[in-house]
């Protein structure tokens, strides 16, 4: 059980992974942070579903 809460950094609603970004797309996703307060995570949240929700269609 330890391990699993280590590879998951304690979160239970969320699931850590990496990637990376074009460099244009980045700093805009900055900038929307920082006018906006919300965080990048939430940022990619929404922007996820949106993508979801278009497949969906």
């Amino acid at each position: 059980m330890e391990k699993e809460k280590n590879k998951n950094r304690g979160l239970k609603n969320r699931t850590p992974f990496s990637s990376t970004l074009d460099n244009n797309l980045y700093q805009k996703l900055q900038l929307i942070n920082k006018e906006t307060k919300v965080p990048i995570s939430k940022l990619l949240d929404e922007a996820i579903e949106l993508l979801i929700k278009k497949r969906e269609h």
